[in-house]
């Protein structure tokens, strides 16, 4: 079961990297709401043992957390 959940991980991050490519004509804001939607999905992931809760929670904080931090002020 852990090599599953590994592949799982190691398949989302790389999921991740490649969809940050396309990520040439976002804004920063943009692009810092992906990279925190990314970074927490895996945070998500490992804090909870691969559960699917814990992932897309972990997406959704991370994807706030980054839109709000680069906000324009």
């Amino acid at each position: 079961m852990k090599t599953m959940q590994r592949f799982t991980v190691s398949a989302f991050v790389a999921a991740v990297v490649l969809g940050l490519t396309g990520c040439a004509g976002m804004s920063a804001q943009d692009q810092n709401t992906a990279v925190g939607a990314g970074v927490g999905g895996v945070a998500g992931a490992v804090l909870t043992g691969g559960s699917a809760i814990g992932t897309v929670g972990g997406a959704a904080v991370g994807g706030i957390i980054g839109h709000e931090v680069s906000k324009p002020r």
